[in-house]
């Protein structure tokens, strides 16, 4: 991996353990040297995650479609700043210059830009590691759900490979890096 998308949360309302753990992903991704990739915003987990990143002296690309290219939202001081379109220029954009993805907590738009991102390695369109920083067990019951969607025949037994999970962001990069996709993808496609 060479550049790290990370989804997450804008909201401002958002209490310090998980800003704080934010920051310490941004923090993570620059201490090894990788880029992070994601959505250009300077408030909730957005700003933190950038924040984190920048001050430990890393590169940050932001991809903003133009609706969100405000003062009160865009980030000031990243590295890349791209203005685009719209919101799927925006998500195509930054998938495809990610070598891996990270939802930390967030919302509607966290939870699909990560369903997005999986359904595509359940599909073939791409092979890069997916993880979820479970930050305070925020994704214990997405976790829990997943698993009765592959009991109740929804998904089959690999697709819950297609994502790691850690509590800690080194951690959770680690198992990034050591990824491979699950083998019998295929069966999804072909009905084996």
């Amino acid at each position: 991996m060479e550049a790290v998308c990370v989804y997450c949360g804008s909201s401002d309302k958002i209490v310090s353990p998980y800003l704080e753990a934010a920051w310490e992903m941004g923090a993570a991704i620059a201490r090894r040297g990788l880029q992070l990739v994601y959505g250009a915003g300077s408030t909730g987990l957005m700003g933190a995650v950038a924040d984190g990143a920048l001050d430990e002296g890393g590169e940050v690309i932001g991809v903003i479609p133009e609706m969100f290219n405000t003062p009160q939202l865009a980030h000031k001081r990243l590295t890349s700043f791209e203005v685009v379109p719209d919101m799927h220029t925006r998500k195509a954009r930054i998938a495809d210059v990610s070598d891996g993805f990270v939802a930390l907590p967030g919302g509607f738009g966290t939870l699909e830009e990560l369903f997005e991102i999986l359904t595509w390695a359940q599909i073939g369109l791409h092979s890069k590691p997916v993880g979820l920083l479970n930050t305070s067990g925020f994704y214990d019951p997405l976790l829990v759900f997943l698993d009765r969607v592959e009991q109740e025949g929804f998904m089959y037994a690999e697709h819950n490979s297609l994502y790691s999970s850690s509590t800690e962001p080194d951690a959770l990069l680690d198992l990034m890096s050591g990824y491979r996709p699950p083998n019998g993808l295929e069966r999804w496609v072909e009905r084996q």
